[in-house]
């Protein structure tokens, strides 16, 4: 990697503020996922990747709050826009405490005077106004609903109408860190012996769930014992129930349709002997599948294609069961994927359900008599998960809707312990 530019103080270019301030305004001006723009930037290497990573993962679960802060202490546009990366950065890092003000303060201005050198003064204006008057701005902000709550207000608004009892503890939930839980690979050893593993090298965790451990605190997958054997995956406890509520036997024909990543793809093979299809519409995203299954000493046949257009690759075999992990808003897992909350849009709801409503129907012919599909998201949206089922019942008179245990009414809320999803078993006459 070539050597960072400087600035005319010897500011490093390249320092993990300015590259965490660029990742935000990919996100927040240009509309890229967090995940691409954090990929494209393990592909160039740079030091400080776990500091890049939290600092904007930081700004992005607190953008209502922090673009408040900026915006009332700005009485114009900012010109470049990119500034706010920047800003939004440094007044993250004063209101978490974690870093002496003097040096947020100091090192925020040098990364922008680096790229911008005519704003080195407004940006410490704006970072020292902020430190004068944050009482008064807290206040404020405790005031303003998105900013209180860090969520856009369409998104507050549909979750307080949805949940009436529980929007507040949903919010909490995914305004905190999200916990880091493994699933054991129950081919390779148990859960309390995996258990034994991890305390031998300091590594504090709980069982949760037949297979599941929730760690203390997380840490680098090269630090878990045995992970590229493929003893262990980094897996939410919400998302390990797919496999259990999808019954699989040993020996039956499965389709995971949207496959990739291929957690989901791992867990059912790691429990059962199966004839699995993984299937997605990304071939880049399936390679990660076939990685997956690779070091968990797995194997499933791969195929590329829109599930919907089943005509382009079903091969005429019916299936007992079917996985639709159906592409989503995302809104049970937005403490993992804060990105999300700010790029989705009221319309991509309605947009998702359409998509979803297309898959379900394109995938049913292709279960056999007393077969069963899966209906699964990470989704907490009514139009996703309960209204999109009640209305596939309602067309298809040969299917019946089962009870998934555990579950209100097949929606797992988020808490401490797991993510937001949504589970319906839907059985074919």
């Amino acid at each position: 990697m070539p050597a960072p530019s400087r600035d005319p103080t010897g500011a490093s270019a390249n320092t993990p503020r300015l590259l965490a301030a660029n990742l935000v305004n990919d996100v927040l001006l240009e509309g890229a996922s967090l995940t691409q723009a954090l990929g494209n930037l393990r592909g160039r290497a740079p030091d400080g990747l776990a500091t890049i990573q939290s600092l904007a993962y930081g700004v992005l679960r607190n953008a209502g709050r922090l673009g408040f802060f900026l915006t009332t202490l700005c009485d114009r546009p900012l010109k470049p826009a990119a500034l706010s990366g920047h800003l939004l950065v440094g007044l993250y890092e004063l209101e978490a405490g974690e870093t002496p003000a003097y040096a947020v303060v100091n090192e925020t201005v040098a990364a922008v005077a680096g790229q911008y050198p005519g704003a080195r003064g407004f940006a410490n204006a704006v970072l020292r106004n902020f430190q004068r008057r944050r009482a008064e701005l807290e206040a404020a902000a405790a005031a303003d609903p998105e900013a209180r709550w860090n969520l856009p207000l369409w998104w507050l608004k549909r979750l307080q109408a949805q949940y009436p009892s529980d929007w507040r503890a949903i919010v909490e939930a995914q305004n905190a860190h999200p916990p880091m839980t493994l699933r054991v690979n129950r081919r390779r050893g148990g859960v309390t012996e995996y258990l034994a593993r991890l305390t031998a090298v300091g590594i504090e965790a709980r069982q949760i769930g037949e297979w599941a451990l929730i760690l203390g605190r997380p840490v680098p997958v090269g630090d878990l014992p045995g992970f590229f054997d493929g003893l262990v995956s980094v897996q939410d406890l919400g998302a390990q129930f797919a496999a259990t509520h999808l019954g699989a036997a040993d020996g039956e024909r499965v389709l995971d349709a949207c496959a990739a990543p291929g957690g989901k793809t791992g867990h059912l093979l790691e429990s059962h002997d199966l004839d699995l299809v993984a299937l997605d519409s990304d071939g880049g995203r399936l390679s990660r599948v076939r990685e997956n299954l690779d070091r968990l000493g797995l194997a499933a046949t791969l195929v590329v294609g829109d599930a919907a257009d089943t005509a382009a690759w079903w091969d005429g075999r019916p299936f007992d069961r079917i996985l639709l992990d159906a592409p989503c808003t995302a809104s049970g897992v937005v403490r993992r994927h804060p990105d999300g909350k700010w790029l989705k849009r009221p319309e991509d709801v309605q947009q998702l359900a359409r998509r979803q409503h297309r898959l379900m129907d394109a995938l049913w012919p292709l279960l056999k008599p007393a077969g069963t599909m899966l209906y699964a998201t990470c989704s907490l949206f009514r139009e996703e998960n309960a209204d999109q089922v009640a209305a596939f019942l309602a067309r298809h008179g040969d299917a019946r809707g089962e009870a998934v245990a555990a579950t209100r009414a097949g929606q797992l809320l988020p808490g401490p312990e797991m993510d937001g999803f949504f589970y319906a078993r839907l059985l074919k006459a």
